[in-house]
């Protein structure tokens, strides 16, 4: 399982160890016994000085109160420019105030849905000096999609808590006659494997996104990969593709201008972005949950004080206006999390992904 614990119920200065009594601290170490030649005056002197350390911060380890003594390096497993840089720099501004040292933002390319820097990350020493933007397709999707990733997403990391969570939206052009899931479910039934569907490519979120809405709607396709979203979407708006899942951000525009069509969105509710485009889930297909996340982790045997200090000003810094803003234009929505439940949802979906990739045969050599 993940490296999710909690504070070493073992630490001294927590709640139903000893206190200290007569100037003397029971500390878990053989006490000063009173016929051992020494005096009592240096007892009291000994007695003091370890009370003063346990008293510090009372209920927090050491380690956490010292760190950071040093900069932070946030790593992003793709190059600049995209949603998951914008992410990064969005809590790492703001973490950079906080945590009273700058939290350095660094690219490393590598293809492979970010799973190649993810693996060198996974080498990292534990010390939480070097951080990791995940997301949906290094942790959950890549492992599947590619034949050896060389890292494990539950026992190599320990999960920090979310950032965000950023659905599609499933649209169409004006010249499809559907203007709602159930009508294009409906037309995908007449229309057979024949009916093309476009992607911003193989193995990518939006295209298992497709995947997972056809095998529930029970329908068949012929898959068009594009190589980007930016290219799906230029053929949408030009009529050479009629239907596809891709960012909002991507396709908000067009959305607004009426070049296009917009379905439904894939999150579990609606975005505040497209407020009165409703769910592929409340649109007939229950369920259905398909949505980009972003979250930080670090690398397992990371302290769990510093897990938890990195956590308390996460979700510090995602409660601000600024970060919520720079957040929602880039298509998402903050989320705050515990650790637990950031390796909840990681489990749980790479579990999904893991069933419909296996499902359908799909493998990617990187």
């Amino acid at each position: 399982m993940f490296d999710v614990t909690t504070r070493d119920a073992s630490c001294p200065a927590k709640a139903g160890h000893p206190v200290i009594t007569d100037g003397s601290v029971a500390t878990g170490l053989p006490a000063f016994a009173g016929n051992d030649g020494v005096s009592g005056g240096v007892r009291r002197i000994v007695g003091s000085l370890l009370a003063g350390a346990l008293l510090i911060a009372p209920g927090m380890p050491a380690v956490a109160q010292e760190y950071p003594t040093r900069p932070i390096t946030l790593v992003v497993p793709f190059p600049p420019g995209g949603t998951n840089n914008i992410m990064a720099r969005a809590v790492a501004d703001k973490l950079s105030q906080t945590l009273g040292q700058p939290v350095v933002v660094e690219n490393r390319a590598g293809g492979a849905a970010g799973t190649i820097a993810t693996r060198q990350f996974a080498k990292s020493a534990p010390d939480g000096y070097t951080l990791l933007l995940a997301y949906t397709s290094n942790l959950a999707s890549g492992p599947n999609l590619f034949p050896d990733v060389g890292y494990d997403p539950r026992k190599d990391f320990a999960p920090i808590g979310l950032v965000a969570s950023a659905p599609a939206v499933l649209v169409a052009h004006p010249s499809l006659p559907v203007h709602s899931v159930a009508e294009l479910i409906a037309l995908m039934r007449k229309t057979g494997p024949t009916f093309q569907f476009a992607s911003p490519g193989v193995g990518t979120v939006n295209h298992l996104a497709l995947e997972l809405f056809a095998q529930k709607a029970g329908v068949k396709f012929t898959h068009i990969p594009y190589k980007s979203s930016g290219s799906a979407m230029t053929d949408l708006i030009g009529g050479h593709n009629l239907v596809q899942f891709t960012p909002i951000p991507v396709a908000r525009g067009a959305i607004a201008s009426g070049l296009i069509r917009a379905l439904a969105v894939t999150g579990p509710k609606r975005s505040p972005l497209l407020p009165d485009v409703p769910t592929v889930s409340e649109s007939g297909l229950p369920g259905f949950d398909v949505s980009l996340r972003y979250g930080i982790i670090a690398p397992a045997g990371t302290p769990p004080a510093i897990i938890a200090r990195l956590n308390k000003e996460l979700n510090a810094a995602l409660a601000t206006d600024d970060v919520k803003q720079r957040i929602l234009n880039a298509g998402a929505e903050p989320v705050a999390s515990t650790p637990a439940q950031y390796a909840d949802l990681i489990d749980r979906e790479e579990k999904m992904w893991a069933a419909l990739i296996k499902s359908i045969g799909l493998k990617i050599e990187n």
